[in-house]
């Protein structure tokens, strides 16, 4: 049975691919009392924080229709950084 982070990049791969980004990880985490689910997109031109809230809006009501974390969360998505070779 695939986990939450599975579902999730399964769900929203194709949906980033045609905004033209790289869905490049997907992390679903509890940090003290709070859920977090980071997707980190990538694009040979960088990502910006535009970037971020226009894959955002696309993806948050797919996530909201499928519904596969129970729990209440924070949807965080952000670029891979500059760590990524």
């Amino acid at each position: 049975m695939a986990n939450i982070e599975e579902k999730v990049e399964n769900l929203l791969s194709k949906t980033i691919t045609d905004l033209g980004y790289e869905l490049y990880d997907v992390i679903y985490e509890k940090e003290a009392q709070d859920y977090y689910l980071r997707i980190f997109i990538d694009s040979p031109k960088g990502i910006g924080l535009d970037d971020c809230e226009k894959v955002n809006n696309e993806i948050t009501g797919l996530l909201d229709e499928a519904d596969y974390i129970k729990e209440q969360y924070f949807l965080e998505v952000s670029s891979t950084g500059v760590e990524r070779a």
